[in-house]
């Protein structure tokens, strides 16, 4: 029987939170960096180099590319799309999930033949870096990075008029709000807390926070027509 593979392009700290995330799925879990192999000497995990300019003969020839998954996550823009352009190029049945900086990025990836981009500003993408490791959000943000999935991740600024303003976090029935689950709360200063942190259930909610939260798209607009509330997105972070 062959093993499927997951191949992570790029060391940093996502491509520790996906092996941790996909070990599970995954018989073989492979991570390359486009550093130098002596530069990878010290590295956590395994590492292996890699270079843009591979013909990925080894890949080729030793992953069965139907059953297996390629995450591009490169720091840099530029190379990460050229990644993308040559896997695809090489490899047409391979699963591509790409990450993106911002929706300029997320665009070109998918124009190279990226099957899933994630778009993450930098305040959503260092929470999910940080919270990926909680058992009551890894199930639901593993369906949204890694399978076909509906779910969203949005974040609802709490305006003046929100039923939530002033209110105690560890007060709140969050079961009343079916098909969301709520992750964490943004201070105004972008300080992020998990919801279910004892330093977070101590917090008083005010005007400016901001919830992160996950559900459907319909789900999200109800919430935030229920506690009287917007979606909030940081324009500064995306080009067009």
């Amino acid at each position: 029987m062959s093993k499927t593979t997951a191949l992570i392009f790029g060391y940093n700290k996502y491509a520790l939170e996906i092996m941790a995330n996909v070990k599970d799925k995954y018989d073989v879990i492979k991570i390359f960096s486009l550093k130098e192999e002596e530069e990878l000497f010290n590295a956590a995990v395994e590492v292996e180099s890699f270079d843009l300019g591979d013909e990925w003969t080894e890949i080729d020839e030793n992953v069965d590319i139907k059953t297996s998954i390629a995450f591009c996550i490169l720091e840099d823009t530029a190379e990460n799309i050229f990644l993308t352009i040559s896997l695809r190029a090489n490899f047409n049945d391979l699963r591509i999930i790409a990450l993106a900086s911002n929706k300029e990025s997320a665009n070109k990836l998918k124009m190279a033949g990226a099957n899933k981009v994630i778009p993450l500003v930098e305040t959503t993408s260092d929470i999910i870096a940080n919270i990926l490791e909680k058992p009551i959000s890894s199930k639901v943000l593993h369906s949204i990075l890694y399978e076909e999935s509906a779910l969203k991740i949005a974040q609802i600024k709490i305006l003046n008029k929100s039923q939530f303003k002033d209110e105690d976090i560890m007060n709140i029935d969050w079961t009343r709000y079916n098909g969301i689950l709520v992750l964490a709360v943004m201070h105004e200063d972008m300080k992020s807390e998990f919801i279910y942190s004892s330093r977070a259930k101590r917090h008083v909610i005010r005007e400016g926070d901001i919830l992160v939260v996950v559900g459907y798209e319909e789900d999200i607009k109800e919430f935030e027509k229920k506690i009287g509330s917007e979606r909030y997105v940081n324009w500064s972070h995306w080009s067009w």
